[in-house]
């Protein structure tokens, strides 16, 4: 699915299909866009090789249909016409540039010990125990072989 045709859906459609509300992808775009600049002013000169296919709405949902449904690097990269490769650098890297911006990042455990949560705590039994069987001897089996040969 490419960003051209998610134009067609309603926001509760689109939601349906990729996870998030069609702002949400807005704000992913800008987040990605903002620290993509940051990241081209450290490496100066011009940027080598060909030019991206599609822009950064189509990375974003490569992105979100790789979390949403399970789907492999190699079955997202033969619906853009790329490389299992290409597809990989893409969506690790947005994860990167997400994780990065304060919008889209989690807190850490130290962050979240810091709240007063009271944790309840159920503990179970899963402990192996053996099945009792009747026991198996040699005189019982061919006794019962005896009894049924005329």
């Amino acid at each position: 699915m490419r960003w051209k045709t998610t134009k067609q859906y309603t926001d509760e459609q689109l939601k349906r299909l990729v996870g998030v509300k069609r702002a949400t992808i807005e704000e992913m775009v800008t987040a990605t866009k903002k620290i993509a600049a940051k990241e081209s002013k450290k490496i100066s000169g011009r940027k080598r090789g060909p030019k991206e296919k599609f822009g950064w709405h189509d990375k974003v949902l490569m992105l979100l249909m790789y979390y949403r449904e399970y789907r492999t690097f190699a079955h997202i990269a033969a619906d853009y016409g790329i490389s299992e490769a290409q597809c990989w650098r893409i969506i690790t890297t947005l994860e990167r540039w997400l994780i990065k911006s304060e919008r889209f990042h989690l807190p850490g455990k130290k962050k979240l010990a810091q709240h007063d949560i009271s944790w309840e705590v159920v503990l179970v039994d899963v402990s192996e125990h053996p099945i009792e069987r009747p026991k198996k001897n040699s005189a019982s089996i061919t006794a019962a072989k005896r009894k049924s040969t005329p």
